[in-house]
């Protein structure tokens, strides 16, 4: 049998009903996945840059984006849900080759979905001058975290509108062009932070307006690319009402609101666990918070293999594939896992290398050090997480999975963070969240191989 090495030609075969062998399924997983992967390294790499920029302007700045940097992944994460909610149908309505429905679901959400993003400015910039110091935030670093949170705010139209068309993008198959634009933000946030960071002098608020700009760009980029030259999605030449239908806001809300619940409850857990932190000292805000940025250079490949399995576990669903559906579900796990594991050796490795680009702070650097090498431990279960997650999403299962991510983080990894920390400090805080990552991994895999996320769906083609 002749090799496809087509992408596209191997995702029509999941609208085809059409037989794949191991082999394909494998080239399909991973053609989808390696752009992803780029991209989501590629935007590690960003805030990598970012954190090591402003890190290099002292501790007390580090620690004023560190402080509030677990409000802004709440923020972020509301409006991904809100993008999920509706690209998860599109994937569907693909998957069973109408494309008529998947673009009348876009015009809603193009709507809906702005008027979210607004909604989120608003509130982000009424509570960006009191947060700094509801996190237990000090009066040197106060202002300049408040003043980031309100910058990022602003921009959170920008995300929104961005995360929306990459979603949609990558749902149709289409993983090269976000994977591209979202590398070439990156390349972007560099300039425009050395620009605002360094040349103009304004440090902790040049971060936040460098970043927004690279956001900016990105965003009318990708929606150019969704709506005019989009194969499947593109709206030129085809009207149709933008006006939201009820169906399809139900539709949205049954996905999107238990992930909105999640990342509402989660960016709350991440919230108190920067309360747990606070009370360690300068010192330990910015090991802390540079250590979770060179983590995720470690676990960024996981949500690459996450996105493309919630593509292929969307389309196969629509298409009625059961069986192939589960396929792509345990292979991408099966991936996701084996990669994290090489990516968690390398962390444990040259930690001390990574944190010394972080800061040039020696005690950041021994901390942050010991911190990322008691996380290396956790990758592969939470590699499991990740990617198991990413299938529950493209299967339009989020309720359940929401709960038990909830019920973990909440009840495991704060629980035993605050009893850790007041002994042994900083590697407490982490030991915990080494000891949650594993659990919650255990649990996702359980669901995934019982097998009920995929029997109890009922799809319309």
């Amino acid at each position: 049998m002749q090799k496809v090495k087509n992408s596209e030609l191997l995702l029509s075969y999941i609208r085809e009903g059409r037989t794949m062998t191991q082999r394909e399924k494998l080239w399909l997983i991973v053609s989808l996945s390696i752009p992803s992967i780029l991209a989501q390294i590629s935007a590690t790499v960003m805030f990598f840059i970012d954190a090591s920029m402003v890190g290099h302007l002292g501790a007390k700045a580090s620690a004023a984006i560190g402080l509030v940097e677990t409000s802004g992944w709440l923020m972020g994460g509301l409006g991904s849900a809100a993008n999920m909610g509706f690209s998860v149908q599109v994937a569907h309505f693909i998957g069973a080759n109408d494309m008529e429905a998947a673009r009348r679901v876009l015009r809603q959400s193009i709507v809906c979905c702005s008027v979210w993003a607004l909604i989120i400015t608003i509130v982000s910039l009424c509570v960006a001058p009191s947060l700094p110091y509801w996190l237990g935030g000090s009066e040197e670093i106060a202002h300049d975290a408040s003043l980031y949170f309100a910058i990022f705010g602003v921009s959170g139209i920008f995300f929104q509108m961005e995360g929306l068309a990459g979603s949609m993008l990558k749902c149709s198959g289409n993983m090269k062009i976000p994977s591209l634009l979202n590398i070439g933000m990156c390349v972007m946030d560099v300039i425009f932070n050395y620009l605002f960071i360094y040349i103009l002098g304004l440090g902790v608020m040049g971060a936040a307006i460098g970043t927004g700009l690279a956001m900016l760009v990105t965003a009318c980029l990708m929606m150019y690319f969704l709506i005019v030259r989009s194969k499947m999605l593109s709206l030129v030449g085809r009207p149709g009402s933008f006006k939201p239908k009820s169906d399809t806001i139900l539709t949205a809300f049954k996905i999107g609101a238990p992930m909105g619940l999640q990342h509402l409850l989660m960016g709350s857990a991440q919230i108190v666990s920067t309360l747990i932190v606070a009370p360690l000292g300068t010192i330990a805000i910015a090991a802390h918070s540079l250590a979770i940025t060179v983590e995720s250079l470690c676990y960024m490949p996981g949500y690459g293999i996450a996105e493309a399995a919630t593509t292929l576990v969307g389309q196969g669903i629509g298409a009625g594939q059961r069986l192939l559906t589960r396929s792509f579900a345990r292979m991408s796990v099966g991936l996701g896992i084996g990669v994290m594991t090489m990516m968690g050796v390398l962390m444990w490795i040259f930690a001390p290398e990574l944190m010394a680009l972080m800061s040039p702070v020696e005690e950041v650097i021994d901390l942050g050090t010991q911190v990322l090498r008691i996380e290396a431990w956790a990758e592969p279960m939470f590699a499991a997480a990740i990617v198991c997650n990413g299938v529950f999403i493209g299967a339009g299962d989020t309720l359940i999975p929401a709960v038990m991510s909830l019920c973990s983080m909440w009840f495991v990894r704060l629980t035993l963070a605050a009893s850790l920390a007041p002994k042994f400090g900083l590697k407490g805080v982490w030991t915990a969240m080494a000891i949650e990552l594993i659990f919650r991994g255990s649990i996702f895999l359980m669901r995934l191989f019982k097998g009920s996320w995929a029997e109890k769906l009922k799809i319309k083609g």
